[in-house]
């Protein structure tokens, strides 16, 4: 099989909180793969002693381990597991009940010669395609939802003069707004120290026979998408199975630096850490 990944921070004076990896056992039977997006917490306290990169780096290994050596676990399974392993290794050094505990959006894919299963949780993106191309896009999109008094909030930043306080100071109501909805009913989740998070992911099951390649985005990589508007999902596939992930990467970073202040295509940080995953059956 083909496999190509690639992750490098939107800054380059700050670490990467992105993880990203392809397992591929010694038996050869199978393998899997795991996107993570750290979640960059606000200034201030987080009741962690411990860095986003920490985290993603312990619950990414946890769940590479897992996906390949205990194949009489469902992936939510050990998506839980991974996280009560890395909440035990900081819960009595660090508060884990804090909000804002060290965290991160998932996409967990394992593969067998019968059956590719997948595991999304929050705005990371999962692309698989079909023998004849054809792409689908498995998205966890209750983020993107928000409830309609916040993207009115969101809409009134949007039109707010760039630099001025005014804006600075809605932007700020609006990312508390956000964060209240974090791993909150009628929110959206990641995973972060609780276990119970994991059955909130959405999954499935494809037939082998049916997929010929799968490939995991962080939202720094699908802005190309949901931001910059560059083309659909299908045309993102084909751009990444044809230049591979790194040329999908300087692609963004390209439109993010022609419009850096975020005038034309607003977002929250003018460039994000990015990471992609390109596995070919």
């Amino acid at each position: 099989m083909r496999s190509e990944l690639t992750t490098e921070p939107g800054d380059p004076t700050r670490p990467n909180e992105d993880y990203a990896a392809v397992m591929l056992p010694a038996s050869g039977q199978g393998g899997s793969l795991v996107l993570l997006d750290g979640v960059t917490p606000p200034a201030g306290d987080d009741g962690c002693l411990h860095s986003v990169p920490w985290f993603t780096a312990r619950l990414g290994g946890a769940l590479g381990e897992l996906s390949v050596s205990r194949r009489d676990m469902t992936l939510v399974e050990i998506l839980a597991a991974a996280i009560e392993r890395t909440a035990g290794t900081h819960r009595q050094t660090c508060d884990l009940s804090h909000p804002r505990t060290p965290q991160a959006t998932v996409v967990l894919v394992r593969w067998d010669d019968e059956r590719v299963e997948h595991l999304v949780l929050s705005d990371s993106a999962l692309l698989a395609a079909a023998p004849d191309g054809r792409v689908t896009a498995v998205l966890d999109e209750r983020l993107a939802q928000l409830p309609p008094a916040i993207r009115e909030m969101r809409d009134a930043v949007r039109a707010l003069p760039h630099g001025s306080a005014e804006r600075e100071a809605a932007g700020r109501e609006y990312g508390a707004a956000v964060e209240a909805l974090r791993n909150a009913e009628g929110g959206f989740f990641t995973a972060a120290a609780d276990p119970a998070a994991a059955a909130r992911a959405v999954t499935g099951t494809w037939p082998r026979a049916e997929v010929t390649a799968v490939a995991a985005l962080t939202d720094g990589v699908g802005r190309w998408v949901e931001t910059f508007r560059e083309g659909s999902w299908q045309e993102c596939f084909d751009l990444l199975r044809k230049e591979g992930p790194q040329r999908l990467v300087d692609r963004v970073r390209e439109l993010e630096r022609a419009d850096p202040q975020g005038k034309a295509f607003p977002r929250g940080k003018s460039h994000d850490d990015a990471a992609a995953v390109y596995a070919e059956f």
